[in-house]
């Protein structure tokens, strides 16, 4: 199974931007279907992005849209989150996920459940 880590988290002023990174120093993630979430104290694990096996598809939360890039990097077996414009409601542990399902549909895609392998997280705090 993949030993997802994730990096790149801290604290960062409203309108700020992190790049999120998550690797696998073992094993390769260019089968796996990869996404991104978040959990806030008190709420549930929410879905954030997703991308596909090459990197031709992607998907984004409503929260998301027009702030946030997916992306990977086969060759260096690296997926990236850019988050722009960071928002207070950002705040959040964000979390990598590898599914090694093949199928491509939102509702699948939005599901926790869905992935099977799981980073430790990194912690996302953003100012107001």
């Amino acid at each position: 199974q993949p030993l997802l880590v994730e990096s790149g988290g801290g604290l960062v002023q409203g309108g700020g931007s992190l790049r999120l990174s998550c690797g696998d120093h073992e094993r390769t993630l260019r089968s796996y279907r990869l996404g991104w979430f978040r959990q806030a104290p008190g709420k549930e694990r929410e879905f954030v992005a997703a991308i596909s096996r090459y990197g031709d598809m992607t998907y984004y939360a409503d929260s998301a849209k027009g702030r946030f890039a997916i992306s990977r990097d086969n060759a260096k077996n690296t997926l990236y989150l850019q988050m722009n414009n960071l928002k207070s409601e950002d705040t959040a542990v964000y979390f990598c996920a590898a599914s090694n399902k093949f199928s491509w549909q939102e509702s699948i895609l939005e599901r926790p459940s869905n992935y099977e392998y799981w980073g430790q997280g990194t912690q996302v705090t953003v100012s107001s």
